[in-house]
């Protein structure tokens, strides 16, 4: 794995991934979705002025989609650089298949490198909370193969799996599974610092102490999370519905950054 991104000043930036990408749960003032990758678009954009910014993710994508649907149009694009970050609603689902994942991520960063275009993704946080405690096993087995891929490939990653504060539900939002603003924030920040050869930064600092809860609390945000989150989410798979059917991508072409 590259330890450092090159000397590169980029001018096409190209994001692929799912709704973490897509910016959900961190909006513009417009309403539109901004998240980490609109962020480190922004940054990327004080040093590069000329930066053109494509973001071709979509909500509710899995891996083997985002390379279907998403890959094609990115190397289309001819970036010079791009971020490829899936695999979550793959391990959420039951009998998620980890080789398979990580192997369709390889076969994005092998395409994308072929080109030239250097590429970043990350790992991902381990959940402590309740029942979302039980997706950990498969992600830290994602997580393995995706340092193992990246290291095929010179992808630079942002490690996000051992830092203390990346699984505090204070940077998520109430669904557990997309990150809050503030989240989005700081792993926009990651993206940069690790870009910039600077990775210790405010994202890798634990936060303050949070407050503790009751038993009884706790038990009553986890039962509130399963009627709001769980139930609604194991219906929709049942019936095959995802949160990106009808949606296409918020940037599909190559445009200036607009800095809030």
């Amino acid at each position: 794995m590259s330890s450092s991104a090159p000397a590169l000043t980029p001018k096409r930036y190209v994001a692929l991934g799912d709704s973490q990408t897509e910016g959900l749960h961190d909006y513009h003032p417009d309403g539109s979705p901004r998240g980490w990758a609109d962020r480190f678009a922004e940054h990327l954009s004080d040093a590069s002025p000329d930066l053109r910014y494509a973001n071709l993710a979509v909500r509710g994508k899995r891996t083997r989609e985002v390379l279907e649907d998403q890959l094609e149009a990115a190397l289309a694009l001819s970036p010079d650089l791009a971020t490829v970050v899936s695999g979550v609603n793959d391990v959420v689902r039951p009998g998620a298949d980890v080789a398979a994942v990580a192997g369709d991520l390889e076969h994005m960063y092998r395409e994308l490198t072929h080109t030239g275009c250097f590429v970043m993704g990350c790992t991902f946080p381990l959940p402590t909370v309740g029942l979302t405690r039980r997706f950990a096993p498969s992600l830290r087995a994602l997580n393995a193969a995706v340092r193992e891929a990246a290291a095929r490939h010179g992808v630079l990653l942002v490690e996000i799996e051992n830092m203390p504060s990346a699984a505090d539900l204070r940077l998520w939002n109430a669904d557990r599974i997309h990150l809050n603003p503030e989240g989005h924030r700081l792993l926009g920040a990651a993206f940069a610092g690790v870009f910039d050869g600077a990775p210790d930064g405010e994202w890798t600092r634990p936060l303050p102490p949070a407050r503790s809860l009751s038993r009884l609390r706790e038990a009553a945000a986890e039962s509130l999370w399963i009627a709001r989150f769980v139930i609604p989410k194991v219906i929709r798979t049942l019936r095959g519905v995802s949160s990106g059917d009808g949606r296409s991508a918020k940037r599909p072409q190559l445009t200036a950054i607009r800095h809030p």
